[in-house]
């Protein structure tokens, strides 16, 4: 298969619109071509493009930040002699000045599926600010490698952040291409905007279900982002960035297992068999120690859990993280009432809502997992309302 980076630099018919313009790159460590190559590096050795600037996200453009709420500053390129503008640094939306350095903007960010994950917030930003100004986006398409299934509650009106861009679920099934037709609809923008898709994506065949594992290597598209297991668990571990269980941030299985030194996992699994077993299949679920090396609880023994989903047992459309987790928070609330299960401090600058709120995109699910009358099925019914309206909203949208 080719992403759409490769098909760029493969056809010269494709790029022939992009001769004689100013472009620009958004990008990140994970924009590579089959080789490894960066694509800012493939893009700079065609001599019918003129590059004239990029743009990093958050973590950078070649990934130098750990940690979230760390900000990445300007730079000039050493290599290519190229401005480097930070959209998570002093700016989250390119400024007037940055829009005048290109003509077309090159959108080359591998997502992971999950509406909370940031690229896809930039994405939006930067197609309004094209719009504005009158500029052309062209998104090189990617794999989705949580691939197709959709899961989790839509965000809800005014709960718009930068870990929220819109209105869809926690896992949103598109890729990147995909989700920028969407906004494009959504937001009735009027912007020359292009995708150039994958060929031979192939996002129901196993083993990789939307990563086409063997074929390709992995490259983090985030410092934590460490492996296809995490970016399938992705959907539902993110919400412990909301909780003071740790995520396995200073380990090295990040967002793949949680724990806490307080914590009696036996119990808690224990617990969500009881409570919802259907919400559990499609992976393993292992009882755990862990002691992680910074973030939450470093230096601590932590009892928790791991979720593996790179294993036989591994089903694809029946893994549900979103639900897994939803299950584990219900299960520790029913165990000990009283537990701090909710983190109260700034997440990505918002200081005004509860982080595991701004996470989900609305009150609801903290609501139901403190409320000790509901029942999963309460939960689910309003998911599974969200999911089947998404699937119907964006099957027009879908390129492969």
């Amino acid at each position: 298969m080719k992403f759409g980076i490769e098909r760029l630099l493969e056809d010269p018919a494709l790029r022939a619109p992009l001769a004689g313009r100013r472009l620009a790159l958004l990008a990140h460590p994970a924009s590579v071509t089959a080789s490894l190559q960066h694509s800012l590096d493939a893009l700079a050795a065609l001599p019918d493009l003129r590059l004239a600037a990029a743009f990093g996200p958050q973590h950078g453009l070649r990934g130098d930040k750990q940690d979230n709420m760390v900000e990445s500053p300007d730079f000039a390129d050493p290599r290519h002699g190229i401005p480097v503008f930070s959209l998570y640094g002093t700016v989250r939306r390119p400024t007037d000045a940055m829009l005048e350095h290109f003509d077309v903007l090159l959108v080359d960010l591998q997502d992971l599926g999950c509406r909370i994950y940031t690229f896809i917030t930039t994405l939006r930003y930067v197609l309004e600010a094209a719009a504005r100004h009158g500029k052309s986006v062209w998104v090189l398409d990617r794999p989705n490698p949580a691939g197709r299934p959709v899961e989790g509650l839509a965000l809800r009106p005014g709960w718009e952040s930068f870990v929220g861009a819109g209105q869809m679920p926690m896992r949103h099934g598109l890729t990147m291409g995909e989700m920028a037709r969407w906004f494009v609809r959504e937001l009735a923008l009027d912007v020359d905007c292009r995708v150039v898709p994958m060929a031979g994506w192939a996002p129901a065949a196993a083993p990789g279900h939307g990563w086409p594992l063997g074929e390709r290597s992995w490259v983090n598209p985030s410092p934590n982002a460490a492996n296809l297991s995490m970016a399938r668990a992705y959907a539902g571990t993110v919400m412990l960035e909301g909780t003071t269980l740790s995520e396995g941030r200073g380990t090295t299985r990040p967002l793949e297992l949680f724990g806490a030194p307080d914590l009696d996992a036996a119990a808690v699994l224990a617990q969500m068999q009881r409570l919802a077993p259907h919400w559990l299949e499609g992976c393993r679920l292992r009882e755990c120690w862990f002691e992680p090396t910074f973030h939450k609880h470093v230096g601590q023994l932590c009892h928790g859990v791991q979720i593996h989903v790179d294993d036989p047992a591994y089903e694809h459309e029946r893994f549900r993280p979103w639900r897994l987790m939803a299950a584990a928070f219900k299960a520790i609330r029913m165990l000990r009432p009283d537990y701090p299960l909710w983190r109260d401090f700034p997440y990505e600058y918002e200081s005004d809502r509860l982080a595991i709120d701004l996470i989900n995109g609305g009150p609801l699910l903290r609501e139901w997992v403190d409320d000790p009358e509901a029942v999963p099925a309460d939960l689910d019914a309003a998911a599974c309302a969200d999911e089947a309206a998404w699937r119907e909203s964006v099957a027009p949208l879908a390129l492969y």
